[in-house]
């Protein structure tokens, strides 16, 4: 049965998508659920189980395997929620200013549905109506998202557990005993050791029929990777059923940069490519899985190929679906603005609806290493810096989910933390260092923020609940789109945006390809300033390969848009005219490598 929508709601942040199946499931709306905070899910799950007049019965942290089981009950009852909300939909079909109705002017006015609805209803066939809402709509899919580098080990009376209650594994373990037949999301790139315990459960293997129920959704940034990852599964058996192309840069939460590969050369390379992809994985998959002495498809499963970062007209959702083939377009940080499908409190609404270019920054705040989007001035880093004035940097870290470094323990600590943060700034007095860079290397200590506590607090202040675990500081994760977006939204509102009925952008805001360009001519540019002196052969090598990319794409770009008509709100000269003054900030760029390399080239003489 072909879904309603042609795009759908990527997971963003920890809490922020937590418990959006529950609000748009029954309109047809995909939307992705973290798996990453299993104590905010807890605590959800107590409030919706008290609203929905559901038993509860707490997990307790006492309980063997207590994050899997709470995964699994909390997933359990979104999808019961979800199911009864579906139900209501179509029990009530014919009642004026329903949630069908509602949906119904949601779709696109040329949708089949809407018309062939719109027919049956004008014959009031009772009969004819039931069969057709039976037949025809679908709810959206409730997936879970997990990060493949949030696999923290743990520990019961100061014995590390078996790797399969680790963070990641666990959350594999309840998505996978849950009753949900929707998708998996894999994102942070392979890991071997998690994609191979997806083996242990049947639900991730074809029926007799060549049914999966719960698929295998990959985030990718190019087509080596997917091939790569998708035989590396199908080796085992396991078929990934999506490849998620997300920019690396212009998007939300953690940014993952390319060597300087951009979004519309990796998606035509998807588009030459994916029939050539599905053939050489699945011969791959028949063989395993008659190894296995699995069910074996009589035909090749189905791939899909989906995009999402930076997209903000209905131009740019229908370019990516005609041009490219694409089969859903992700639409994320703008529904932080749509409280009817995602969970934001109030004030952080007001915060990225007043946000404009300069106030969203690729910040090193996170204590993963990895770029990080944030939003200049969200009630976090108020909080940290609070902290850091009172002479007590660092977070008491009170969930440790994002527990990474051992440089100074056996067991792993977060670096947002106090107790880091304290060792830490003790070893750099000790060094008695020059005031300017004991003041650099000491900002850097105390950068890093508890993300993993600030990115769920939002979810809470929102329903009310109680924070005093969490404090009340929020960390946000937008794209740089957000700043183009700029009020609260219903959720009629952002979907008739989507879909052209309206347009709610900024008349400022560039197209999504040139903005993600830009983005990466700054991300280059800020590497190339850390130079200080002498450019080491690995420099020099990224450097290269970073710019022959970039100059690819470029030349890319002028090929596309020169051979297109003017079908965008922005002009075919505007467009041009922006990718020119790009490649001369890309020309300065690589004159300054190429005095940097120079430079280095005397080094040696002398």
């Amino acid at each position: 049965m072909a879904k309603l929508h042609s795009f759908h709601i990527p997971v963003m942040g920890i809490g922020y998508t937590i418990d959006s199946p529950v609000k748009v499931s029954h309109f047809g709306i995909d939307s992705v659920i973290s798996l990453v905070d299993d104590i905010l899910m807890e605590k959800l799950r107590k409030m919706y189980c008290e609203k929905f007049e559901m038993p509860f019965t707490e997990i307790s942290v006492k309980i063997k395997d207590f994050r899997a089981k709470r995964i699994t009950s909390y997933l359990n009852m979104v999808n019961k929620i979800a199911k009864k909300k579906f139900d209501d939909l179509k029990s009530n079909a014919l009642d004026k200013d329903t949630d069908l109705s509602k949906l119904l002017n949601m779709l696109p006015d040329g949708s089949v549905i809407k018309q062939k609805f719109q027919n049956i209803k004008t014959d009031i066939d009772l009969q004819e109506i039931g069969n057709w809402i039976k037949n025809s709509l679908t709810p959206g899919s409730i997936d879970v998202n997990i990060m493949t580098k949030l696999d923290k080990e743990n520990y019961k009376n100061g014995e590390k557990l078996p790797i399969e209650f680790n963070d990641a594994h666990a959350a594999l373990r309840g998505y996978a005993n849950s009753d949900l037949s929707s998708s998996l999301v894999l994102s942070a790139g392979m890991s071997p050791r998690l994609y191979s315990y997806i083996e242990n459960f049947e639900d991730f293997y074809p029926d007799e029929n060549g049914q999966i129920k719960k698929k295998i959704a990959l985030k990718v940034s190019d087509y080596r990777s997917a091939l790569i990852q998708g035989k590396f599964l199908a080796k085992k058996g396991l078929w990934v059923s999506e490849f998620r192309i997300e920019s690396g840069l212009n998007c939300g939460g953690h940014a993952f940069a390319s060597d300087g590969n951009l979004m519309g050369p990796i998606l035509a390379e998807f588009k030459e490519n994916r029939q050539a992809l599905v053939k050489s994985v699945h011969e791959i998959l028949v063989q395993a899985l008659s190894n296995k002495n699995k069910n074996v498809p009589s035909k090749e499963l189905p791939l899909i190929i989906t995009a999402q970062g930076g997209v903000g007209t209905t131009e740019e959702h229908d370019f990516l679906i005609d041009h490219y083939g694409i089969d859903s377009v992700g639409w994320g940080s703008p529904f932080l603005l749509v409280p009817e499908a995602t969970t934001t409190d109030s004030n952080t609404i007001k915060q990225l609806a007043d946000a404009k270019e300069n106030d969203l920054y690729l910040s090193n705040i996170s204590p993963l290493g990895v770029p990080f989007n944030s939003l200049r001035g969200n009630t976090k880093d108020i909080e940290k810096m609070k902290f850091v004035e009172e002479g007590k940097p660092g977070s008491v870290c009170p969930k440790r989910l994002l527990v990474s470094n051992t440089e100074f323990t056996e067991k792993a600590i977060c670096t947002a933390s106090r107790s880091y943060q304290r060792i830490k700034i003790k070893e750099l007095e000790s060094k008695n260092l020059p005031q300017k860079e004991h003041k650099l290397k000491f900002d850097k200590i105390i950068e890093k923020s508890c993300i993993c506590v600030g990115l769920g607090t939002s979810a809470l202040l929102a329903h009310n609940l109680d924070t005093k675990i969490e404090g009340e500081g929020v960390s946000v994760c937008p794209g740089p789109n957000i700043a183009y977006f700029s009020k609260e939204m219903s959720l009629t509102e952002m979907v008739g945006h989507i879909y052209g009925k309206s347009n709610i952008v900024r008349s400022n805001r560039p197209h999504v390809f040139i903005k993600e360009l830009n983005i990466y001519i700054e991300y280059i540019k800020e590497k190339v300033n850390e130079i200080e002196d002498i450019l080491t052969k690995k420099e020099q090598k990224y450097f290269s390969n970073f710019m022959k990319n970039m100059n690819a794409s470029l030349k890319y770009y002028f090929d596309l848009f020169s051979s297109l008509n003017d079908k965008f709100i922005y002009t075919k000269s505007r467009i041009l005219s922006d990718l020119e003054n790009s490649k001369n900030k890309l020309n300065k760029i690589s004159s300054k490598i190429e005095n940097l390399s120079k430079k280095k080239e005397l080094v040696y003489q002398d």
